[in-house]
């Protein structure tokens, strides 16, 4: 069995796992073991900073989202440069929005796509199959051979999934078709920053240049209150500078794909 055919059913099985334990649908689907977690960070093209201010992002946002709203809304928060995406379901539309304000002040957040439903939370079962749903998209994207997979974050909702990234406009469509054909998939909705060919390869040639990141294990590591690791392991790495709370999205952040 090759490499990228161990990806691809490790991340179909770790997807099945998760239904099995009835997980939310942002659940994060881990591949492998510490060598294959430690190959994801390197391959991300955010840098290690970005990668684990995500993280400290997602924690800190749901932290104040539950201490502030408490049971009566259901949200996901995925972070992916900054900008933050929230999905799930809030039960009026002024709860929506008081979401956002409280995402929109944490610190270091440049930006919020706020895609929460006006409804009851969703039952067990359809995150179940939302998660599952997920790890289909995945291991589609694992598959495409013109295509690196982990430059894509994935979550989904209601059975729409949601592609983040910072990919080409080539990617982009490519990723957006893969997602289409998945069976399950209702909508298609993309949060990509869009680069082109000539940045991300500079940004290629900058990554060979830094020094490998550092994966410790888990029980061993001290974190700092402000960053939260990735699963599996502790890149240290310095958090990033504090943006001002209310900088407005770019008004090219979002497109919205709705599946034919």
């Amino acid at each position: 069995m090759n490499f990228k055919t161990f990806r691809r059913t490790t991340c179909v099985l770790c997807a099945t796992a998760a239904v099995a334990a009835g997980l939310s649908a942002c659940a994060p689907i881990l591949i492998g073991g510490g060598a294959v977690v430690g190959a994801m960070v390197a391959t991300d093209r955010r840098t290690t900073g970005a990668q684990v201010e995500d993280e400290g992002i997602e924690l800190r946002t749901a932290n104040r989202i539950r201490d502030t709203m408490g049971d009566r809304v259901h949200v996901n928060v995925t972070s992916f440069n900054r900008q933050v995406l929230l999905t799930g379901e809030a039960p009026r539309a002024e709860d929506r929005q008081r979401v956002e304000q409280i995402a929109l002040g944490v610190e270091n957040v440049r930006s919020v796509v706020n895609e929460l439903g006006i409804g009851a939370p969703s039952s067990l079962t359809q995150r179940s199959n939302d998660t599952f749903i997920t790890g289909k998209v995945r291991a589609s994207l694992v598959d495409a051979k013109d295509l690196v997979a982990n430059a894509f974050k994935v979550v989904t909702e209601r059975e729409i999934v949601y592609l983040m990234g910072r990919v080409t406009q080539r990617e982009a469509t490519r990723a957006t078709d893969i997602a289409r054909g998945v069976n399950g998939v209702r909508k298609v909705v993309r949060v990509f920053e869009i680069v082109s060919e000539e940045e991300l390869a500079r940004a290629a040639v900058r990554a060979q240049q830094q020094p490998a990141p550092v994966v410790q294990d888990p029980a061993a590591a001290s974190y700092p209150p402000a960053s939260v690791a990735p699963a599996g392991g502790s890149v240290q790495s310095a958090p990033l500078a504090p943006l001002p709370a209310t900088q407005p999205a770019p008004a090219t952040g979002v497109v919205t794909q709705p599946v034919r």
